[in-house]
């Protein structure tokens, strides 16, 4: 009698354990939600485009990537005339956030979209 107690215990601690590890991960009923990062490159003013403004960077092994700002924030522009030919080809320490705009569709699939606003410019 005691072993079937025992055994009934354990299996109803078991089930208890088990049922209690599962977590709700439901998705957001969002249909957007962003996460930023603020990060630092030295990088040459390549001009600007429709899409953005174009800079030049070097990774660690020296060899040069494109990095696109689709926003600057309008301290900068005061600052710098971003739109104008004269500061192409000049190097700054560029300060940015990086926004990964995520949009659900009515399908329930997401979109992610990286979009990066110039915070801060400094001429070196």
């Amino acid at each position: 009698m005691k072993t079937k107690f025992l055994f009934i215990l354990s299996g109803l601690l078991i089930s208890v354990f088990t049922l209690s590890s599962f977590k709700n991960t439901s998705v957001l009923n969002t249909t957007e939600y962003n996460f930023q990062e603020t990060m630092v490159v030295n990088a040459v003013f390549d001009g600007h485009e429709d899409y953005g403004y174009n800079f030049i960077a070097k990774d660690e092994d020296g060899d040069e990537y494109t990095v696109t700002f689709q926003e600057v924030e309008d301290s900068v522009l005061k600052a710098f005339n971003l739109n104008s030919e004269t500061l192409i080809g000049t190097k700054f320490k560029v300060t940015y956030t990086s926004d990964v705009e995520v949009t659900v569709d009515e399908d329930g699939y997401e979109d992610e979209e990286e979009v990066n606003t110039i915070t801060k410019l400094e001429k070196l």
